[in-house]
């Protein structure tokens, strides 16, 4: 049986010090980037959104939302950005407090590709292929049919590309550590990835080595701008969402982009929905040379555990993880950190806030142990966006 009292909690490796590159990090512990629609209906970050980082700023290294490098790239309603000088200024307003809290972030870089749709960013989407995102998205209006997006031309891939590149020194410029290059949960990327969302016949389709093009030149370019050290990648292999499906080939398209970009000296690699039973993820991780960020497989849309994912962290730091990002769980406990140390029980997730609510409900409302506790309110389904 698991020794659960608080001398062994606190002698947990998510608790020793780790190193990210030259970032020197208190703890394993990573809040995972989630999409929670608080910025501005112009994508600049708000007051609330700097509040709400610097309240969890004792991770070991805070990951923030998901964040379009360019307009073309919004996925939903009130989706930051950092394509306009007032976005910068706003993710100035976010990392500054959090740096005053004692925290450290990096920024997520995130295209939506065909996930996106006029009504929300006043642009056709685009893609790697004219194959619309299938059950349609959500917009102001509510739940809308998706549209056939524009399929990207070899000139507008490497002004993507560029936008990327730009979008990381911005990032840098606005404070924060560096930035994670988004692959994962069916993104522009991983939209290029996937056979069944990339039917081109050019350069950038086709075979794996094609299909993985356009990722490792963003990640170079990336890395070009503002040094490898600041840039980490997300993947997510093998999962079939927002309708990428990469089928027989998951293990040898991610085998390909990792040797590809294993001698680039990134920052780390951050595997979404980790499982240390399955073969692929110790596959991943022995073609990984570098740090590896495991989010653990706790249940695509399902309730929260008890521990909000104290053990299967645990397991995937005995499996060769080196950092662990927990998602809802850093949603509903701004000290996430010293409630696992000290094994307090955890703030229930108020689901219902998670998406397209806005306001500090549900946001900046949870209290720390310090403070009163949340009733637990009604299960209502997890949006599948959380992580």
């Amino acid at each position: 049986m698991t020794d659960t009292t608080p001398n062994s909690l606190a002698a947990s490796r998510l608790f020793e010090p780790a190193r990210l590159g030259p970032l020197a990090l208190p703890n394993r512990l990573v809040m995972a980037p989630l999409t929670r629609n608080r910025a501005s209906a112009d994508g600049v970050p708000t007051p609330l959104m700097a509040t709400h980082y610097a309240q969890r700023a004792s991770a070991g290294l805070i990951i923030a939302e998901g964040t379009t490098p360019n307009a073309a790239g919004q996925t939903f309603p009130d989706i930051p950005g950092i394509h306009t000088p007032e976005q910068v200024a706003g993710w100035r307003a976010v990392t500054g407090a959090v740096r005053a809290a004692g925290g450290r972030m990096f920024l997520q870089l995130q295209h939506g590709g065909r996930i996106g749709h006029p009504d929300t960013s006043g642009l056709t989407p685009v893609a790697p292929s004219p194959l619309p995102l299938p059950d349609g998205i959500r917009t102001r209006a509510g739940h809308t049919p998706s549209v056939v997006p524009h399929a990207l031309t070899p000139d507008e891939i490497r002004a993507t590309v560029a936008d990327y590149a730009t979008a990381a020194r911005r990032a840098v410029g606005a404070g924060f550590e560096g930035v994670e290059v988004h692959s994962a949960n069916g993104m522009l990327p991983h939209q290029f990835l996937a056979p069944n969302t990339n039917r081109r016949t050019d350069a950038y389709g086709g075979p794996v080595a094609h299909r993985i093009r356009f990722l490792t030149e963003t990640v170079r370019a990336v890395a070009g701008a503002v040094g490898p050290e600041r840039v980490g990648l997300r993947i997510s292999p093998g999962r079939t969402i927002n309708g990428v499906r990469e089928g027989a080939e998951t293990e040898a398209l991610y085998t390909a982009l990792l040797a590809a970009l294993a001698d680039e000296g990134l920052a780390y690699l951050h595997v979404v929905f980790a499982d240390p039973d399955q073969p692929l993820f110790h596959t991943l991780r022995a073609a990984w040379p570098g740090a590896l960020i495991a989010n653990p497989d706790l249940g695509w849309g399902g309730p929260l555990p008890a521990d909000g994912g104290r053990a299967a962290g645990e397991l995937l730091l005995a499996s060769g993880a080196d950092l662990i990002a927990l998602g809802r769980a850093f949603v509903a406990n701004p000290d996430l950190v010293e409630r696992l140390r000290t094994g307090a029980p955890l703030n229930p997730v108020r689901e219902q806030y998670l998406m397209y609510t806005g306001g500090a409900e549900g946001y900046n409302d949870y209290p720390t142990l310090a403070e009163a506790p949340v009733p637990a309110p009604a299960h209502a389904p997890a949006p599948v966006t959380a992580a």
